[in-house]
């Protein structure tokens, strides 16, 4: 597959956006994925003529990154967190499912071409644990059954709508828009819930509201400003660490003679 004359187009506008042009590789290798597939020995040798550096550069990066594929992929990356909280709340139980039922090992694809499969480190959503994504999208509190439901009914082409996000497109669409082209779905979808907003429920119920950045220290001697904040957290600390060299169990070691 050789790169169309668009792509070629968009990764020069890529590299142009960026003062430092090499700045723009990491999104230009995401338009390669999204336009081939996987990044591509040609691909690796555009994004660097269009950079002025060398191709070796470019596949070191793209090599050490997790999210660039030197392989092809199915129509949608399923990646399961097996980072420890989600591991222990039925991450490993979950990709050990799907890749009995899919019939895939971790990084391979399934013989439809529909579905890659992926454990992939903590994505930041533990309070939601076990979480599967597809194309990055989130999928949260899953269970083993309900995992192979959501493979299932992308291989049968069903519109699947993320729990915290878009509706479901495929990975080569997703990558595209991780590389800076808006697919128009940025605010469908809730992103955030549950968990996530139990703090501000809580402070809304009470009626709590944080101060004005702008204020003077409050009467309760919380910092209003940024040096305000820091001074009092070097004070805080201070008294901390005093009260660690003054604790009970430091004075009973220091007297005891045995």
């Amino acid at each position: 597959m050789s790169l169309s004359d668009t792509t070629l187009g968009e990764l020069r506008e890529l590299g142009a956006r960026y003062p430092q042009a090499r700045s723009a590789l990491l999104p230009m290798l995401h338009l390669v994925q999204s336009a081939e597939g996987s990044v591509t020995n040609e691909g690796i040798e555009v994004c660097a003529q269009i950079l002025g550096i060398s191709a070796a550069e470019v596949s070191g990066v793209a090599t050490f990154y997790t999210m660039y594929k030197r392989r092809p992929m199915g129509e949608h990356h399923v990646g399961v967190c097996t980072n420890t909280l989600c591991a222990v709340m039925g991450g490993d139980l979950i990709f050990e499912r799907l890749k009995g039922h899919l019939d895939v090992g971790n990084d391979e694809t399934t013989d439809d071409g529909l579905v890659t499969l992926e454990h992939i480190e903590c994505n930041a959503a533990c309070d939601f644990a076990p979480v599967v994504t597809v194309n990055w999208e989130f999928f949260d509190n899953q269970t083993p059954e309900s995992a192979v439901q959501l493979v299932d009914r992308l291989r049968s082409g069903e519109t699947v709508q993320a729990t915290r996000g878009a509706t479901i497109t495929s990975w080569r669409a997703a990558e595209r828009v991780i590389a800076g082209y808006e697919d128009g779905l940025v605010d469908e979808g809730p992103t955030a819930a549950g968990a996530s907003l139990a703090g501000l429920e809580i402070a809304r119920a009470n009626g709590w509201t944080a101060p004005p950045l702008d204020a003077s220290a409050g009467s309760d001697g919380t910092a209003g400003t940024k040096e305000g904040a820091a001074e009092q957290a070097d004070t805080s600390r201070a008294e901390t660490e005093t009260l660690i060299e003054q604790s009970p169990a430091d004075t009973a070691e220091e007297g005891n003679d045995d």
